[in-house]
């Protein structure tokens, strides 16, 4: 993050993940769970599903949907949240790449 003033206010430019930017620990998979749940989301609006058959379709209950619509998603793996996208109409594909860096980066990319 860079800090610069703005007509004399304090601001702070986002590193791209603001998990990272607020410290928390494993912000990569958090970025990658949010983005998925936020897909989720879209797509039970687009498809006018209840909460109820959304959990019907996702193989998770009502309430889970509930948590994970309102941003509560840390009882739902990365794993969990993809079948969920499949199961409601997603196609997923993970492509793996060698770095030029030490230790690589998880990107999720919806097309």
């Amino acid at each position: 993050m860079t800090k610069r003033t703005i007509d004399g206010i304090e601001v702070e430019t986002s590193a791209g993940n603001v998990f990272a930017d607020l410290g928390l620990p494993d912000a990569g998979k958090l970025k990658i769970k949010s983005g998925l749940v936020i897909e989720i989301t879209r797509a039970v609006r687009r498809l006018g599903l209840t909460q109820e058959e959304a959990g019907r379709r996702m193989g998770i209950p009502q309430p889970k949907v509930s948590c994970m619509m309102r941003g509560d998603f840390a009882n739902l793996s990365e794993r969990k949240l993809m079948e969920c996208l499949n199961r409601i109409g997603y196609d997923i594909e993970i492509k793996v790449q060698p770095t030029s860096e030490r230790v690589g980066h998880l990107t999720l990319a919806i097309v």
